[in-house]
């Protein structure tokens, strides 16, 4: 089992990237917010403690979403493989989501993070939000204030698996099919 977190900022191309990484290398797309509206549509214990945390306008708590994709690692053994999408966002979550793999008997293989400038990113945005139907991706105060929270967020995370050498660091520029070169070569040169 190979397990990734493809990590970038709003209008880095990890949604289109993504949907290439898992049909390429046959991976189970693990996405955070996914998973909490299935487990509220579907009304089960963990999706109802969800719903009652985000009914009161609260995040939902880490051991809830961990549970969720316990849960999900359960349903899909036979997987080749998980890409997270969305998590971890924090240490706490990295060292949660590590210690759930590891009695699951698998881990963390890569952490892949797609850099591009701010930009290119503000530039990305705002043309989707032309067409998306998105308000956030038509105000440059707003794109700037989420690049800026994802990066005070989620370079916590990348300084943790950078500790284990599991983070690689990919252009998120140029044509679409150069970046997936990229990524791909970075997944093969792990997978060895």
């Amino acid at each position: 089992m190979f397990n990734l977190i493809l990590f970038g900022p709003p209008g880095s191309g990890k949604g289109t990237q993504s949907e290439k990484l898992i049909a390429k290398y046959r991976l189970k797309h693990l996405s955070t917010g996914d998973l909490l509206r299935s487990e509220i549509a579907a009304q089960t214990p963990l999706g109802l403690e969800a719903k009652n945390f985000m009914d009161k306008g609260q995040l939902v708590p880490d051991e809830v979403v961990i549970g969720m994709i316990s849960t999900a690692l359960d349903a899909n053994q036979d997987a080749e493989g998980f890409l997270f999408d969305g998590f971890p966002r924090t240490e706490a979550q990295a060292e949660a989501l590590d210690k759930l793999l590891k009695l699951k008997k698998t881990s963390i293989h890569l952490m892949l993070a797609l850099d591009v400038s701010e930009d290119e990113l503000i530039s990305r945005l705002l043309n989707r939000g032309k067409t998306s139907g998105r308000s956030d991706d038509t105000n440059e105060t707003v794109i700037r204030a989420r690049i800026a929270e994802y990066h005070k967020k989620t370079s916590t995370v990348a300084d943790y698996y950078n500790k284990f050498d599991k983070v690689r660091h990919v252009k998120g520029e140029g044509p679409i099919e150069d970046i997936f070169s990229a990524l791909c070569k970075e997944i093969d040169k792990k997978k060895g």
